[in-house]
């Protein structure tokens, strides 16, 4: 082990891996109450962080400062996709990636019709429309997950305004599906939310939205089985039930359920079809307000948010065993609407997400863990030995760089700046 160990950091392909990935989680990143470094050739047990979790704050170039304005980790892009319109709300979105590079996304056109692509690690993009989808505004493709195989998931939307799931195979062949309790009424029909809700086996959990208006859980198996589900305690009214966000290797979907009294708890379905709920401790009991979890990452670690009882939004991230740890971004504003916003986080703990400062100015945030020089590169010695076997495919997500990709549900202002509704939730993924 120990002469295979040697050969692996003897390899210069390696070494760049190594750098790449410790640079890329923002490990080497200084915050601005870190002292100076001590050098990465010096491979002591030094902490690349202070001894506690850190917050790495960061704003874009350019981004405004003014309510509503700012930085949001997914909306920073350096390309856009061919017939990609130049209004206001149209343009390329970019939404979940691989380890190797490959992103996925939609775009919207002139004419305001979403489209979907797929942009490889050499910057090639192929754009794609499933069949079937609606060519007026609003409607279209929506693509928004990528598995380390380069299927993709998403949504598309039809002529009549009804939602419908969708999965295209790495060799560009799509497939299309409903929930078998789906509406069929503007609106309603099959969501596939992003980033996370497909995993590397081909799994794709989902949410239906009935011809009540009724939320439910969708778990579609690799085999395109489906199977939909209820939280305990979830209601039966309008825009109220069940809602999936992510699903990992391990089969573990993350999602929430809105009770009858429009409060948002939090929820984990195991592959065996336990259901286990949860409230983050300080969550608000009024409409709108409690627990909302946001990504799911290969060790089973949730980040989320949580909304008070004056409608602030704090973060929290739930351990696979059920600890919860909250936090706050400092800066972070204390008015309705404002706070910490989480979105992804990847399998060494690393969250990101945006904090709504007290001038309603979104920025975004790197909340790392710390890791030792000496542990961190044997770590990724050990990972890069097992990413050269098949089996490392079933063990990585598409979080795995928290700066570029993160947790989506819908648009980006409303979705951050104030606590979602779930008529909004249903119409933009």
């Amino acid at each position: 082990m120990t002469t295979h160990l040697t050969n692996i950091f003897a390899s210069a392909r390696l070494l760049a891996v190594a750098m790449t990935s410790i640079l890329l989680q923002g490990i080497l990143t200084p915050t601005a109450s870190s002292s100076t470094s001590d050098g990465f050739a010096n491979f002591s047990d030094t902490p690349f962080v202070r001894p506690e979790s850190t917050i790495t704050t960061f704003d874009a170039p350019d981004a405004g400062t003014g309510p509503g304005q700012g930085t949001l980790p997914f909306a920073i892009t350096t390309f856009d996709a061919p017939g990609a319109g130049t209004g206001p709300g149209q343009g390329t979105n970019a939404f979940s990636i691989t380890a190797e590079g490959a992103i996925a996304g939609r775009y919207s056109d002139a004419g305001d019709v979403f489209h979907g692509f797929l942009r490889t690690p050499d910057g090639a993009i192929t754009t794609f429309d499933v069949p079937g989808a609606g060519t007026g505004p609003g409607q279209g493709t929506r693509a928004a997950n990528i598995n380390p195989a380069e299927a993709i998931a998403g949504r598309y939307i039809d002529a009549s305004d009804v939602s419908h799931g969708f999965l295209r195979a790495p060799d560009g062949t799509i497939t299309t599906f409903d929930a078998p309790n789906a509406g069929t009424g503007p609106g309603q029909g099959t969501i596939v939310f992003a980033v996370d809700c497909l995993n590397p086996a081909g799994a794709i959990t989902a949410t239906s939205l009935d011809a009540s208006n009724v939320y439910h859980g969708v778990l579609r198996a690799p085999d395109g089985t489906m199977t939909t589900f209820d939280a305990p305690g979830a209601g039966t009214g309008p825009f109220q039930g069940t809602l999936t966000f992510g699903i990992n290797q391990a089969g573990t979907i993350e999602g929430d359920y809105v009770d009858a009294s429009d409060v948002s708890h939090g929820l984990l379905r195991a592959s065996d079809g336990t259901i286990t709920t949860f409230d983050v401790p300080g969550a608000g009991t009024g409409a709108g307000q409690g627990t909302t979890p946001q990504n799911i990452s290969t060790p089973g670690a949730v980040p989320g948010q949580y909304v008070d009882a004056s409608d602030v939004s704090h973060g929290f991230v739930r351990a696979k065993h059920g600890a919860i740890t909250t936090f706050d971004v400092p800066g972070a504003g204390t008015g309705p609407g404002q706070g910490t916003i989480p979105f992804c986080n990847n399998p060494v703990d690393a969250i990101t997400g945006v904090y709504i400062d007290a001038s309603d100015v979104n920025h975004g945030f790197l909340r790392g863990k710390p890791v030792s020089r000496s542990w961190y590169l044997f770590s990724v010695a050990v990972l890069y030995t097992i990413s050269l076997t098949p089996r490392f495919r079933e063990v990585r997500g598409p979080c795995l760089l928290p700066q570029i990709n993160t947790q989506l549900k819908q648009g980006v202002n409303e979705r951050i700046r104030r606590r979602y509704t779930h008529t909004a939730l249903a119409q933009d993924a």
